[in-house]
Order: C-alpha cells, then structure tokens, then sequence
C-alpha cells in the first residue's frame, strides 16, 4: 500500500493528484515522492499549484496508520526509546511541508474530501485551501490514537484558528465538517465542485506577474512568522516518543485489526 502520485501540467497550472486507492492514505514513500517534485513545481513554466485526491471524497484520509504501527513495532522490538532531547532526522513530510511554504508560487489545496492527521497537515501547509461540500472530516485527530500531529500540525492549526481553539481541536481529537471548518478559517471556503474551483483559482494566480506574486507570498508568510525547525524537531522527538507508548502501540493495533476509527475518542 503505497499509492503513487499524478502530475499533469496545462495553462501554467501543475495539478499534483494522490491516487491512494483503497483507502486514501498517505504513505512515507508518498511523502519521499512529493518531496521529489517540488523541484519540478519550482520550474519557471509552473506559474501555481494544486494538490487534490483522485478518489471522490477524499483528499488525503490520513497517515498509514499501519505503517506507523509497524514503525513502533520494529523500534520496541530494538529496545528503541525516545524523550525531548533524543535527536530524530528530518522526516519527509516536514521537509514537504516547509517546501511548500517557501516555493515560490501559489500552492492550492484542492480539499476533495475527508483529510485528517497528516492529510490535514499537508493542506495547512498550502497557502489556500478550497473545501469540497459535503458530510467530510477535517482535522487532527491524533491524539484518539495516542499520539500527536507530527508533521507541523500542532503549529500551523494554531496560526490558522488562534492558540485556544487550537489546544481544543487538538486535545479533543475533535474534526469538523467543511462549512465549520470555514467559519474556524482552517479553510477559505467551500465549493460544490473543490477542484473545478481550485484549477479558476490556479488559473487567475498564474495570469498574475510571477515576480510579484512570489514576493507577495514571501512577505505575507514571513509576517505570519515562520515556523522554525527547532520546533518541528521537538515536536518530531514527542512523537516518536507516544510512537512508542504501550497505548499508542495498542490502539494503533486496534485500528490496524479494524477495531477502532481515527475518530473513536
């Protein structure tokens, strides 16, 4: 189970689809193959971007939560332990997730469906995001599992919908449908069609003057402060460190077996 992406490019625009069937999850050789095209989004003929999913009503569901299962189990079965000082290597999905901010050109999250955990994670990591209508769930519910957003989640909700709001979404494991999610401002509205009104919007940005557009983008995210790595290696080292929980491990199992849901409390 490792899905694979699809990338065409027409009038400047570069639509990146995540064709992850059955499920719809992400995977860590996902993350290495959207991490290899940024380059190809920096190219000058990309004027924007969009990400969107290939399945109807569904974006990105979440991570693997078997791939994150097998992960505790292989390091447990090594004696591995981990605390706030452990040192952990750059994982792909922040290496993706700060590419994407600091690209040069607009990225639109086409928001197709259901993205939970890290699909949520690559959403906020986009400068906009267009919600597709409907009964989906966004959000991060992480901690139902016994761990944490371990790909920036934790900071960006909080520069989306303010520190309180934030501490309650992510404590409760709690998601919300499109229409919340776009009073909150986790996204920028909701559209019956997220990927017709995501390639208008790709295609109105592209006709801008790319110079611009990329300083634009530059300076408004600087004043939004940027997200710095120390933090993202502290709250990589926390995770790993629930990884290895015995709860995380056991609930992460219960969810492998189909005996629970991301978003069982």
């Amino acid at each position: 189970m490792t899905g694979s992406l699809r990338h065409d490019l027409a009038g400047g625009v570069l639509t990146v689809t995540f064709d992850n069937p059955p499920d719809g999850y992400f995977t860590g050789d996902m993350a290495a193959a959207l991490l290899g095209l940024l380059p190809v989004m920096a190219e000058d003929d990309v004027r924007a971007v969009v990400l969107t999913g290939a399945q109807d009503g569904v974006f990105i569901r979440h991570y693997s939560v078997e791939e994150l299962a097998g992960l505790s189990n292989a390091l447990r079965a090594k004696g591995f332990s981990f605390d706030e000082t452990t040192p952990v290597d750059d994982h792909a999905m922040n290496q993706v997730a700060q590419g994407l901010e600091a690209l040069p050109k607009p990225v639109i999250a086409a928001v197709n469906g259901t993205a939970m955990g890290g699909g949520w994670e690559l959403a906020m990591a986009c400068d906009i995001r267009i919600a597709e209508a409907g009964a989906y769930s966004l959000g991060l519910p992480e901690v139902n599992l016994g761990i944490l957003p371990g790909a920036g989640g934790t900071q960006r909700l909080a520069r989306l919908v303010g520190t309180a709001r934030a501490l309650e979404m992510a404590l409760c494991g709690r998601t919300v449908t499109p229409d919340e999610a776009a009073s909150l401002g986790m996204v920028h509205e909701v559209a019956p069609d997220a990927r017709a009104r995501a390639h208008e919007l790709a295609t109105e940005l592209a006709g801008k003057p790319p110079k611009a557009v990329a300083h634009i983008k530059r300076l408004v995210r600087a004043s939004w402060s940027d997200i710095d790595a120390d933090t993202l290696q502290f709250e990589s080292r926390l995770f790993m460190e629930l990884v290895l929980t015995d709860e995380a491990n056991t609930r992460m199992a219960e969810f492998v077996d189909g005996k629970r849901d991301i978003r069982d409390r």
